[in-house]
């Protein structure tokens, strides 16, 4: 039985085939012409095949089946590579895996931009991404299911945890268009808001068990996505707050009316970076936390 080609072979062939001549490939590999000859001679051998072309020309061509390995030929180069990238990213205290909870008030414009540069900057480093409401974000981190946290102010920092403010944005009140709220004649005040049920998004933890954040009706209907609360205030069930960056183009579609209520004003609020106390950031959160800031500061 023929021996296995070794990753030096198919790294030779490969060169030979992106250079062109055997010449050229022992310049890019620092290596003798001769070696070159050699070590190609020798997979040929193995595989049984001839995989360059040398008859009547001054220049090796590849073969028939020389093109058919070819793309294997520059996976398998290309696991390589990425082997030896992780391997230099951990010696140098690279993260091989990072887990993040991400608010759903974090603009997602935002996410996707980071996330996308994320991918490029680091790409051995696997990330587990969880979303969720309130709590979520705190929570994941005392229970150590996350490394690094984004979202809005918490109501009280747990002991343990460190918040980074790295932007902010804004809160909304928002109904359908021909909700009675929508056209109420000037100011809403608090005894009409009251009387129109309220969508509120609930904390599925215990974290802010307890307490409610901008409610006002006697009627609310509660859930835990805030995809579910935009959808049915785009039907017209009730009315609620919803992250004015969310709705912006629904506003100036006229699909949705940023309602003037005397209790629930547009809010501001601050977006943080947590992270436990005894795990600081390691390069690769850390530069999460840096480009979360620099993209929210351009928005």
């Amino acid at each position: 039985m023929q021996a296995n080609p070794t990753l030096d072979q198919l790294l030779t062939f490969l060169t030979i085939a992106e250079t062109g001549s055997f010449s050229a490939a022992g310049r890019r590999l620092n290596r003798a012409q001769s070696v070159i000859s050699y070590t190609i001679a020798n997979l040929e051998a193995q595989l049984e095949l001839k995989l360059f072309s040398r008859a009547g020309t001054r220049e090796p061509t590849l073969t028939a089946a020389g093109e058919a390995m070819l793309p294997d030929a520059r996976r398998m180069i290309g696991v390589l590579q990425d082997i030896r990238a992780l391997a230099e990213g951990l010696n140098a205290g690279l993260e091989a895996e990072l887990s993040i909870a991400v608010d759903v008030t974090l603009p997602s414009l935002a996410l996707i931009d980071v996330l996308n540069a994320f991918e490029a900057q680091f790409p051995t480093v696997a990330l587990v991404l969880s979303v969720g409401a309130l709590g979520i974000v705190w929570d994941q981190l005392l229970e150590r299911q996350s490394d690094v946290t984004f979202g809005g102010p918490p109501v009280v920092l747990a002991p343990g945890l460190v918040s980074i403010r790295i932007g902010s944005a804004s809160m909304s009140p928002v109904a359908a268009p021909g909700h009675p709220l929508a056209v109420y004649p000037g100011r809403v005040p608090l005894s009409a808001a009251r009387e129109h049920i309220q969508l509120v998004v609930s904390d599925p933890t215990k974290m802010t068990k307890g307490r409610d954040f901008g409610v006002f009706a006697y009627r609310t209907w509660r859930m835990t996505d805030m995809n579910t609360k935009y959808q049915l205030i785009l039907s017209g069930l009730g009315w609620g707050g919803l992250p004015s960056w969310m709705i912006a183009d629904d506003v100036a579609a006229g699909r949705l009316i940023v309602l003037d209520l005397e209790p629930y004003p547009v809010r501001p609020y601050s977006l943080y970076a947590f992270h436990r106390a005894d795990k600081p950031p390691g390069p690769a959160a850390q530069w999460l936390i840096d480009r979360f800031k620099q993209k929210l500061l351009e928005m």
